[in-house]
């Protein structure tokens, strides 16, 4: 826990006379965000974890005179209490009685009073809707370029700029200039004479290059602008690669490089002529966007977010392929851990994780881990995104449920799975939670539905034998995954909200499936596979629209000791045994071929069918 009155004390003491004409703030808001609105961020970056203690991946914090508040969602109720001190109000996001953080501000503050932000950590829509709300106060809300938190951050890491790497058309299955063509045809039609990218993922994806800028995420800190005829790279140029101009000349594209910092410049000499049109996405930084006249902004998802969430033919190999590999990998850990756990061995979260990455490691084209590997034993596993710490670790036992979400990242792709195991004998509660979460997870991925589907519309398959019984779990069912990229991709998702740039799920889609359920203090379950939308056959074929189901690709087997068969139908125990026939025929040839007799003795024991 991080004791922050120094801190908020120093803060405080900046927001009462601030310069440019601001004067004083009565509230300052720090995002979670970096200036692209990654979902991961740089050491660099994390203003919100110095200022709070709290370094989950969402959240916001809200600083007044008199309060600290920090807004999160059900994944980290648990873990914001634990790393928060008593300075510290936690929000929570998601609760009916919890209000957004521009109600609150409005309601709290007085009259005509300023609200602080840097414009560049928070995404146009989020700016717009947060001042229709302050408004309502007739607050202020200003944009502060010079960073507050920086200021008090004496002892803040330098900013990542790691070697990029380029990946080959036979790893990506496009050019650059097929996804140039395709993206000016919609910037045709759509009337643009401008594209601005600023989602780090998107500009990987685009220049068919990878980074490692953020920990677990290939990418690499730069921005990119699409004219109908120049493409503009603002990069720290140091960190191309030496093979940069073969590889745009190989895929047939020509490219002005600019620095990093020249964007703002070259965005309001782009924009300013009176007939051009600038195509910028709503979760681009309020900074950026207010930099184009009203009259010349389009404002939608760009061409390339959907785009890239739906697979060429050679990346949903990859994706098939790296899925069976990090299936060995996983066998091999959960096959040594029970052996270990037999043996009487010392095993804990921390060294659980590390032997699990050790067997990822031997795997082909492994590039590292997609995220920091969840490894929580008995009560740790009820915190939804749990990592585990030296002062946090507990003992991986016999006697307590142990949740294992993990990922990689691979040359041709990019998995995230997760098992639950008990090593000893479960508890009749925990056998019906886990069996309840099960015939959920089997419910949406044999679901059958109309193509271009809204995800939010088949969220309350997988929670359905939870509801049953009035149980649920406080996080969405599935998520995008990139193709060696960010391992949550959107536009699209299976939640039970409502996103309004999802385009409807569609063939070669890579979701998860993955619902759970957690008792704060006592145990998390959780089963998580990764599934391809596919093709399916029916008689009515919805009219023409055509019918999609899923298709799963995650290779481990489902533990059955956990499993309370009363409670399984017949379909449900006939598609669990089938995927684990499946399992068993693709994973033990692998094994055979190295002499891994001990994991294949694991694997047929795990995958006999009930």
């Amino acid at each position: 826990m991080k004791e922050t009155s120094k801190i908020l004390s120093e803060l405080r003491n900046l927001m009462k006379n601030l310069p440019n004409g601001i004067g004083t703030i009565s509230a300052y808001i720090v995002p979670s965000e970096d200036a692209h609105q990654s979902e991961y961020i740089c050491e660099a970056d994390e203003r919100r974890s110095f200022i709070s203690g709290f370094n989950g991946s969402k959240g916001a914090a809200v600083i007044t005179q008199s309060e600290a508040l920090l807004w999160t969602d059900g994944r980290y109720y648990q873990q914001a209490r634990s790393q928060m001190d008593n300075n510290w109000t936690l929000m929570k996001e998601g609760l009916a009685d919890t209000p957004t953080i521009g109600a609150w501000l409005a309601k709290n503050l007085k009259k005509g009073e300023q609200i602080g932000c840097d414009g560049n950590l928070l995404s146009s829509l989020a700016w717009s809707q947060m001042h229709v709300e302050v408004q309502r106060n007739e607050n202020v809300l200003r944009s502060i370029d010079d960073n507050l938190i920086d200021r008090i951050w004496l002892d803040r890491p330098k900013r990542t700029s790691n070697p990029i790497i380029t990946l080959t058309t036979e790893m990506t299955g496009a050019t650059i200039n097929e996804k140039i063509g395709k993206i000016r045809g919609e910037m045709t039609e759509k009337g643009a004479d401008v594209l601005v990218v600023t989602a780090l993922d998107e500009v990987a994806w685009l220049l068919n290059m990878r980074g490692s800028d953020i920990e677990y995420n290939p990418v690499f800190f730069a921005y990119v602008i699409v004219t109908l005829d120049t493409i503009y790279l603002f990069l720290d140029q140091a960190k191309l690669p030496s093979n940069a101009t073969e590889h745009f000349e190989q895929n047939q594209v020509k490219i002005e490089l600019l620095n990093y910092d020249g964007i703002r410049d070259k965005l309001t000499a782009l924009a300013q002529p009176s007939s051009s049109r600038v195509w910028i996405s709503s979760s681009s930084s309020y900074a950026l966007t207010a930099l184009i006249p009203l009259n010349n902004l389009i404002q939608e998802i760009t061409p390339i977010c959907k785009m890239k969430a739906v697979k060429t033919t050679i990346e949903a190999q990859g994706m098939i392929d790296c899925h069976i590999r990090d299936g060995v990998a996983l066998c091999q850990y959960f096959a040594w851990l029970e052996n270990a756990l037999e043996l009487g061995e010392y095993v804990d979260e921390i060294s659980g994780a590390t032997k699990l990455e050790e067997f990822r490691k031997k795997q082909d084209k492994f590039m590292g881990l997609s995220f920091a590997t969840i490894s929580g034993s008995g009560p740790n596993g009820s915190i939804i995104h749990y990592h585990p710490e030296e002062s946090t670790k507990r003992q991986i036992t016999k006697s307590e449920i142990y949740l294992c979400d993990s990922g990689a990242q691979y040359l041709d792709g990019t998995t995230d799975v997760t098992r639950t195991w008990h090593f000893g004998t479960p508890t009749a509660h925990q056998k019906e939670c886990f069996t309840r979460v099960l015939k959920g997870q089997i419910n949406m991925g044999t679901a059958v539905f109309p193509n271009k589907s809204k995800g939010n519309t088949l969220d309350t398959l997988a929670r359905k034998y939870l509801w049953d019984v009035g149980l649920d779990y406080g996080h969405g069912t599935g998520h995008g995954v990139g193709h060696f990229l960010n391992v949550h991709e959107g536009p699209m998702a299976i939640h039970y909200r409502y996103f309004a740039d999802d385009p409807g799920l569609q063939k070669n889609m890579f979701v998860s499936n993955e619902p759970g359920y957690y008792e704060d203090g006592e145990f998390g379950i959780r089963i998580e596979d990764i599934v391809q939308i596919v093709g399916a056959e029916t008689k009515g074929n919805f009219k023409g629209i055509g019918a999609l189901t899923f298709r799963t690709i995650t290779m481990c087997p489902i533990q059955t000791k956990l499993i309370d068969r009363e409670l399984m139908t017949a379909t449900e125990k006939l598609h669990l045994n089938a995927y684990h026939k499946t399992v068993y025929d693709t994973l033990a040839p692998l094994m055979w071929n190295v002499g891994d007799t001990f994991t294949v003795a694991w694997l047929k024991k795990e995958t006999e069918p009930i």
